[in-house]
């Protein structure tokens, strides 16, 4: 089922990228494939991607990201419209991939790895066939 999403930015004229393919100037219709329900459907990725690239300096590249449903991850509903406001800064990512969580926990000091055992030089002295191995 087809849903019509509108694409609207601060400064009308910003490139709009959808799942890396360019859509268009701002303000766009994109045409997005979804569920009956209206949630995203799954083409084999676990995001879809809409981006807006900035006009001037001082602009910021915004994203909005989606949640497919792909493999059972979670699946969001497709918008009607979406506004990319190009002067203000993205949001930082939480650190350590998820808000509330604090970085990993470890059992005590991190393994040493020692490598294998050397026991110094070697030398070994062959004779010839059958001569080393006889006992007189």
């Amino acid at each position: 089922m087809a849903y019509d999403v509108l694409i609207e930015a601060s400064l009308p004229g910003a490139r709009i990228q959808a799942n890396g393919e360019d859509v268009g100037e701002t303000p766009v219709h994109l045409k997005i494939f979804g569920d009956p329900d209206g949630t995203f459907h799954d083409f084999g990725s676990y995001y879809y991607i809409v981006k807006a690239l900035p006009l001037t300096t001082n602009q910021f590249v915004q994203t909005r990201v989606f949640h497919t449903g792909h493999m059972l991850s979670p699946e969001d509903h497709i918008p009607q419209r979406i506004y990319f406001d190009l002067n203000q800064r993205p949001a930082e990512p939480p650190p350590y991939g998820y808000p509330g969580y604090g970085p990993p926990v470890y059992y005590g000091p991190a393994p040493y790895y020692y490598g294998p055992p050397y026991y110094g030089p070697e030398f070994r002295f062959y004779y010839g066939p059958g001569f080393h191995r006889r006992r007189w």
